[in-house]
Parts: C-alpha cells; sequence; structure tokens
C-alpha cells in the first residue's frame, strides 16, 4: 500500500490545490503590471512603500485601491474614501451570497475565506461548480497566490516608482480588462449569459459616462443580476 492509498484526503487535497494554482496563475500573472502600476501611482500620491504594501494586505481590493487613490489628498477624505469603498465593493456580497452554497466550508470558514474573494476567484470558483464542488484546498491556492501576488507586486511597484513608465506602452492598462473578457467567455454562450453581460456592461458604460465612477459598478452589478433573474427560465427563477 502507497502513501497515497493509505491518506486519500492527502491526495485529494494535493489535487485541490494544484488545480486551483493551475486556474488562478493567468490572473496572478496579468495582476502583476496592474499591481506595478498601482504602487508607482499610490507613491507619487505621498504613501511610502511600507504604507503601499500595508493597505494592499488591509484593503485587498485593486479597484477600490485605484478608486481611493485618484482622491487621495492631505488630509484624506477618510468618509468620501470609505464610501466609494464601499460602493465599489458591494458587489462582494452578492458574490459571496452565490458562491456560499457552493463551497464546501462551515460557515465561520466561509467568513474568514470570503475576506480574499476576488472577481478572479469567484468567477474562477463558480466556473469549477457546474461541474464539482469548490473544495477549500482548491479556494486556499488560489487566494493565497492572488494574495501573495497583489501585496508583493504593488511594494515593488512603489519601490520603482517613475522608473516604470507609461503603462499603456506596454499595454499594462488592459491587462485586467483583457482578463475579464477572458473570464466571462468561461462561462459559455448561453441566452441568460449573454443577456446578463450585454445589460450590466450598457448600464455599466451609461452610468461611467452620464453619472462617474464609482457609481458605475454598482449599477452594472444591480441591472446585471436583475437581467440574470428575468432572462431564466421560470422554473429557475427562486
Amino acid at each position: 500500500m502507497t502513501m497515497d492509498q493509505a491518506n486519500p484526503y492527502r491526495t485529494d487535497f494535493g489535487r485541490e490545490f494544484r488545480a486551483g494554482l493551475r486556474d488562478i496563475a493567468p490572473a496572478a500573472i496579468a495582476a502583476i503590471p496592474i499591481g506595478l502600476l498601482f504602487g508607482a501611482v499610490a507613491v507619487a500620491k505621498g504613501l511610502s512603500p511600507a504604507e503601499i504594501a500595508l493597505m494592499s494586505a488591509l484593503v485587498f481590493a485593486g479597484g477600490a485601491q485605484f478608486a481611493a487613490i485618484e482622491t487621495w489628498v492631505h488630509p484624506a477624505p477618510i468618509a468620501a474614501l470609505a464610501f466609494a469603498t464601499f460602493l465599489i465593493n458591494v458587489r462582494h456580497v452578492l458574490m459571496g451570497a452565490s458562491l456560499s452554497p457552493k463551497i464546501r466550508l462551515s460557515r465561520a470558514q466561509e467568513f474568514f475565506a470570503f475576506y480574499f474573494m476576488t472577481d478572479e476567484s469567484w468567477a474562477l470558483s463558480e466556473r469549477r461548480a457546474l461541474d464539482r464542488p469548490v473544495t477549500g484546498a482548491y479556494w486556499v491556492a488560489m487566494a493565497a497566490a492572488l494574495y501573495v501576488n497583489w501585496v508583493a507586486s504593488t511594494a515593488v511597484g512603489a519601490v520603482l516608482g517613475s522608473f516604470l513608465g507609461d503603462p499603456a506602452r506596454l499595454g499594462a492598462d488592459f491587462a485586467f480588462t483583457a482578463l475579464f473578457i477572458g473570464l466571462i467567455a468561461g462561462f459559455g454562450r448561453s441566452r441568460v449569459t449573454l443577456v446578463t453581460v450585454a445589460v450590466s456592461a450598457i448600464v455599466a458604460a451609461l452610468v461611467h459616462h452620464f453619472v462617474g465612477a464609482p457609481w458605475h459598478v454598482a449599477c452594472g452589478a444591480m441591472a446585471g443580476i436583475a437581467a440574470a433573474y428575468l432572462a431564466a427560465p421560470e422554473g429557475a427563477r427562486a
């Protein structure tokens, strides 16, 4: 009897952990130039590399951090920053509610695990849940890889600072957009998916144009949820 046969849990954990690392690798690579860019922008606003690394470790939300740093002044408008961050990240409440029944974790473990939830880890978990339950090992691998990668890349970006130059020259400003397009494509081309994506994108674009950030994030998310509900077959609605 081999060691793996004697302890099948170890085999399952290792397999799920490797699957998580494999699936999250493209997102983690795409996040590097974004992290470098954020570090460079933040240090130009007057934050130290240590403060930037701490912010990334505690907030761990690229969109919210960029929104905060764009309006960063001294003294910082705490109330405005908190409200903008809430609007941008409120979608995580809906994402967590969607993923909770599909992940093999206790309620207490979920509260801790979902602190590290990102758009990428949520989308990949939802896609994996189409075939099988999402295990704790799979989630830990994705969350840990993205977390360490984000904190490290923003810290390095802060140290490099202005030496990075214009990220648009290298296409870094489009990296996350391309990543999200790939994630959406992975959900297939069903009628519900196409309607949800189209409505969410149109509403977000219109709100961004006529109202501005960060309202377009929350409005696009809510419009997409409503569209998904209305486009779903009658029997699939709760």
